[in-house]
């Protein structure tokens, strides 16, 4: 995301809203937000009084000049920073504290075109969209977007199954009966729709990876894994530590992209994965339930940054295996989803305690 006039900094805000802007060189990001019209909290601008402090989730920075009242030393060294004193020595990714509502900064909302509808099963659909001015749509991955199903006054959430540099965005969509995205998508969806979009929401995204990465999805909960994969492969650069994937479904035909797993693994040096289904019918290799099949060298003594995106269900026998095995990850990040339901509904990515 660095661009010949700065650095690309990503400000998530406590609800879930994550405003990008780009801070020239010499500039401080406090000051490039406000030349945006984003309030983030301030008062002295000086780094004395630590109102602004933030928690830098990914990049490199000059943290610049400010009394240890304002920020401690055991503070930076844990990553919290003064946006008024800051510069930007690559892209960052800033966990800002307050809403977006208080920084006065509203969500964004875009017009795509339905380019391409793509049945995997019939519970399962994929969806390719053109956005409008899609240079102004900037997301991390992980996140997700509201698409207002057309026709109606409902909206559903689907996060970005594409990763951020991708022209065309894709979303992976499971049915639900007589939902009305279902409804939509089976009975009136024509290639050349138009669709209106709100975010990018979310703090479910990929951060630097520090340590052994262990990602776990469940059906569709694959969306977002695919796009941090995405943005690790497009990067060109092999991750410092180990990447396992852990996919599970129900049935043989929720297992989708498996073929993009697979030029994953080939482009993405020491990312591994399995995928598991849970009928006892079926003929795959790996059945049961991902933690089933998690090893040793997965967990690294609780030395990991999990990932986790799957239903409801799926994200408690998780969290349950973890305490069982009195394992507690350094980091767990974790989305849950319920199928037919706005994502408010949701509960969003936390740490574990």
């Amino acid at each position: 995301m660095t661009t010949a006039t700065g650095h690309k900094v990503a400000l998530a805000f406590e609800d879930g809203v994550t405003q990008f802007i780009t801070v020239p060189p010499g500039q401080t990001v406090a000051d490039a937000s406000y030349r945006a019209r984003i309030n983030i909290p301030l008062d002295c601008r000086d780094g004395a009084c630590g109102t602004c402090k933030a928690f830098c989730e990914s990049g490199t920075y000059d943290g610049g000049d400010y009394i240890d009242e304002a920020l401690t030393e055991e503070e930076a060294d844990a990553g919290f920073c003064l946006p008024c004193q800051m510069q930007p020595e690559s892209d960052l990714v800033l966990r800002i504290s307050g809403t977006a509502d208080m920084a006065k900064s509203s969500i964004g909302q875009f017009t795509a075109t339905l380019e391409k509808l793509h049945w995997y099963a019939d519970n399962t659909a994929g969806l390719t969209l053109a956005v409008d001015d899609r240079e102004k749509l900037h997301y991390l991955p992980g996140q997700y977007m509201n698409v207002k199903v057309p026709g109606t006054d409902e909206e559903r959430s689907y996060s970005f199954s594409s990763g951020p540099g991708a022209e065309k965005l894709t979303f992976l969509v499971r049915t639900a009966p007589d939902g009305v995205m279902t409804t939509y998508l089976k009975e009136r969806a024509a290639e050349g729709d138009r669709l209106v979009l709100e975010g990018p929401i979310g703090s479910f995204f990929l951060r630097d990876v520090k340590r052994p990465v262990l990602m776990l999805a469940g059906g569709t909960g694959i969306a977002p894994q695919l796009a941090m994969l995405e943005k690790l492969s497009a990067s060109g650069e092999a991750p410092a530590f180990p990447i396992h994937l852990a996919y599970g479904a129900t049935w043989d035909k929720d297992l989708v992209e498996v073929e993009a797993l697979e030029r994953y693994a080939a482009s993405i040096e020491g990312f591994t994965f399995d995928t598991i289904v849970a009928d006892a019918e079926s003929e795959h290799p790996k059945k049961g339930y991902v933690t089933q099949h998690l090893l040793a060298e997965h967990l690294n003594d609780g030395d990991v940054d999990v990932y986790l995106c799957g239903p409801p269900a799926m994200v408690d026998a998780v969290r349950k295996y973890f305490a069982a095995e009195g394992i507690t990850p350094t980091n767990f990040y974790y989305e849950r989803f319920a199928v037919g339901v706005p994502h408010e509904h949701a509960v969003h990515p936390g740490q574990a305690a």
